[in-house]
């Protein structure tokens, strides 16, 4: 399997006046990325008091994952309340909750999908098997299957599905009968991004700040000052998983 070829992490220009989230949340994720990865902690804070709907993390995602038709790793749920004329809407994105106690790797029967030192969820592509027992196993739905299908267009493919996907730092061409075709896929938290020091793509592209990211074993993070607040829930938590995704209300 191709390697991608890494990138060294250049140095961010100084903070000006009024320093912004963006900016402060990669001066976080370069300084976690110089400990050892077993000391980092991955987490993300969705405020969705200013989360607006636009999916542009969405598109975002399925276009930095190089995402085929099916497959989404961070979908926004849109929930209508009330009734005519007294109607609202609320706006949940949902990506993998990389949970602390995962229920889809205990039930992997290849051992294809395991939990980094870092708190990432992975999926080896190479052993995974296709048998979705994962899919079924999560709570959040957080797991979507690649059947190999692609954007058809008068019986072509578009070139946007020639392209090489880069997750795990790794070289994915799509092409038949080889992964991660017929594997079980998730978000990474952009890992590949990650390694490089940029932040997840959902967070950089959000148009309203709604998303934020970094090392929660930081207490120093903003992510980690969000994460304590009183207004901070996490999705089912009586599921018993420990979420590493909070959402402000």
């Amino acid at each position: 399997m191709e390697q991608a070829n890494l990138v060294p992490i250049p140095k961010l220009p100084p903070a000006g006046a009024g320093e912004s989230m963006i900016h402060r949340m990669l001066e976080e994720l370069r300084r976690a990325l110089g400990k050892p990865v077993a000391e980092r902690r991955w987490g993300m804070v969705i405020d969705l008091r200013k989360c607006v709907g636009c999916q542009a993390c969405t598109i975002a995602c399925i276009t930095e994952n190089k995402l085929p038709p099916g497959v989404v790793y961070r979908p926004v749920i849109t929930e209508e309340r009330g009734t005519f004329p007294n109607v609202s809407k609320s706006f949940l994105p949902r990506p993998c909750m990389q949970c602390e106690d995962p229920t889809c790797v205990p039930v992997c029967p290849v051992g294809a999908t395991a939990k980094r030192p870092d708190g990432i969820v992975a999926v080896d592509y190479e052993s995974c098997i296709g048998c979705r027992y994962c899919m079924t196993a999560c709570p959040y739905n957080a797991r979507t299957f690649d059947f190999g299908d692609n954007r058809d267009e008068g019986g072509e493919i578009q070139p946007s599905d020639k392209v090489s996907s880069r997750e795990y730092g790794r070289v994915w061409k799509r092409e038949k009968d080889s992964s991660p075709i017929g594997n079980a896929r998730k978000c990474t938290f952009c890992l590949h991004r990650l390694e490089r020091g940029e932040l997840p793509a959902c967070v950089s592209c959000c148009m309203g700040r709604a998303t934020y990211f970094g090392d929660l074993n930081d207490s120093t993070s903003l992510v980690s000052q969000l994460a304590a607040k009183a207004n901070a829930t996490r999705l089912k938590e009586s599921a018993g998983t420990g979420p590493v995704v909070f959402y402000l209300q």
